[in-house]
């Protein structure tokens, strides 16, 4: 290959992988790829180099469609980079996800992308010594780099709009277990409240649409608010359905605010208000910061995420 290009074999080694050779480069070294019909041997590149191709993606729940699409997004961007994504489900469960995390060490994996669910244990410092981690949505102890949301920014474009159009008694739905109550978005939440003058209730809610639906009911029967912010759009789906099954409308009975404009979130009737955290803009950073890490980048780079409040049809004015 490297006779036939006329470049060294470390400029086609760079070229096949798409790194740090310019674009001509990488098309001149394909071409010639492709007309030799040479493939790259991955157990032979992985045995040389001892890495595996393989990222680690760990995400907090699947059950919850905004991360579906992460997920997908994120193994797209991966195999473009000829990388694999190896992708675990914690459900929710920082436990699990304890458990899985160790598993993708173990496995060799050349890095890890972690959607962290309990930010606050002691574990991930451990591990971000012994394998390169990315976190998305929140900070991490020891990180190679991190995609993190600034959640205090959206939570007071939240209230903020709920209190504009005059609502003072909220409910916030949010999958944060009791044993994990120090995320800074629901911190960020009470503490935003309070500056405000707003009462918030925070309840407890599973991101599938059975679960979600249950404990919605349950909080719409008591009439205890005139809003409820949902911390995930597939929980905001959950009130949706409760709110048809008891004969309440959206926005007439009950207002509904949502957190990461999943596209599902345009087509619902009305359309929810929701906080927009470009997934775009996240798996981009995310494979770029991933990647460089399982080369061996030692500058640890951190992005941060502004959100944007997209108003549909689901708050109405009191």
């Amino acid at each position: 290959m490297a006779q036939a290009t006329g470049l060294s074999p470390a400029a086609v080694s760079y070229a096949l992988r798409g790194l740090q050779v310019s674009e001509e480069t990488m098309e001149r070294v394909r071409a010639a790829a492709a007309e030799l019909g040479y493939e790259a041997d991955p157990i032979a590149r992985a045995l040389a180099s001892g890495k595996t191709g393989t990222i680690g993606l760990l995400s907090g729940s699947l059950e919850d469609l905004w991360q579906q699409a992460l997920a997908v997004g994120i193994g797209r961007g991966l195999r473009e980079q000829d990388r694999y994504a190896l992708i675990l489900d914690a459900a929710g469960d920082p436990d699990r996800q304890h458990t899985l995390a160790q598993q993708l060490r173990d496995q060799r994996v050349d890095a890890m992308i972690v959607q962290p669910i309990d930010p606050a244990a002691p574990f991930w410092s451990r591990l971000c010594e012994s394998v390169p981690v990315v976190a998305i949505g929140d900070s991490l102890p020891g990180t190679a780099g991190e995609v993190v949301f600034d959640n205090r920014r959206g939570v007071t474009l939240a209230l903020e709009h709920l209190l504009a159009l005059g609502h003072r008694r909220v409910v916030l739905l949010t999958p944060t277990m009791a044993s994990t109550p120090d995320r800074p978005a629901e911190v960020h939440v009470l503490a935003e409240a309070e500056r405000l003058g707003q009462t918030v209730e925070v309840v407890t809610a599973p991101q599938d649409l059975e679960g979600a639906t249950r404990v919605a009911r349950k909080v719409l029967s008591s009439g205890s608010a005139t809003a409820v912010f949902c911390f995930a759009d597939s929980i905001a789906y959950g009130v949706y359905a409760a709110a048809s099954a008891l004969e309440l409308r959206i926005p007439d009975d009950v207002s509904v605010l949502g957190y990461d404009n999943h596209p599902v979130s345009a087509l619902l009737t009305p359309g929810l208000t929701t906080v927009d955290w470009d997934i775009e803009g996240i798996i981009r950073a995310s494979v770029r910061l991933v990647v460089a890490a399982a080369d061996g980048a030692t500058r640890r780079r951190r992005v941060v995420q502004q959100p944007t409040l997209v108003s549909r049809g689901s708050v109405r004015s009191l």
